[in-house]
C-alpha cells in the first residue's frame, strides 16, 4: 500500500492560482503579491472560494454575488466590483437587481462617513443652543 504524497503549501498555491485564472480568466493582483506567502494566501483563498462557491450556504449564489456586488461599492473596490457583477450575471442577476446592489452599497458607505463626521462635528462644536 503506498502512502498518497501531500501537496505542499507552494504546490497548492499553484494550484489555486491555475484555477482562479480558469475561473477568472486572470489572476487579481491581490491574490498574484498574496501567493508570494502560501502560508497567508491558501488559508485566505481557501475561505474566499466556501464564502462564495459553496454549494451548502444558505444564501443561493446570485443572492451571494449580489451581496460582493454591494460590499465592493460600499469599499470602493472597482477591480472586484467589476468581478462580482460579471459573477452575478453569470449567476442570473438582471441589470435592475446589480443596480440595486451598487446603491445599497453606496448608502451604507455614505452613512458610515456620516456617523464618523456627525459625530466629529458634534465632539467640536457641540450641540445648537
Amino acid at each position: 500500500m503506498s502512502e498518497e504524497r501531500k501537496e505542499t503549501p507552494e504546490e497548492q498555491t499553484q494550484r489555486i492560482m491555475a484555477n482562479m485564472e480558469k475561473m477568472f480568466g486572470f489572476v487579481p493582483t491581490i491574490y498574484e503579491i498574496m501567493s508570494e506567502r502560501p502560508d497567508i494566501f491558501n488559508p485566505s483563498a481557501h475561505l474566499g472560494n466556501a464564502l462564495m462557491e459553496s454549494r451548502k450556504l444558505a444564501l443561493d449564489k446570485k443572492t451571494r454575488y449580489l451581496c460582493a456586488v454591494s460590499a465592493a461599492a460600499s469599499q470602493s473596490g472597482e477591480h472586484c466590483l467589476s468581478v462580482q457583477m460579471r459573477h452575478a450575471i453569470d449567476e442570473g442577476a438582471s441589470r435592475d437587481e446589480i443596480l440595486e446592489s451598487v446603491m445599497i452599497g453606496c448608502y451604507m458607505a455614505m452613512t458610515k462617513a456620516q456617523s464618523y463626521a456627525l459625530r466629529k462635528f458634534r465632539d467640536e462644536l457641540g450641540e445648537p443652543e
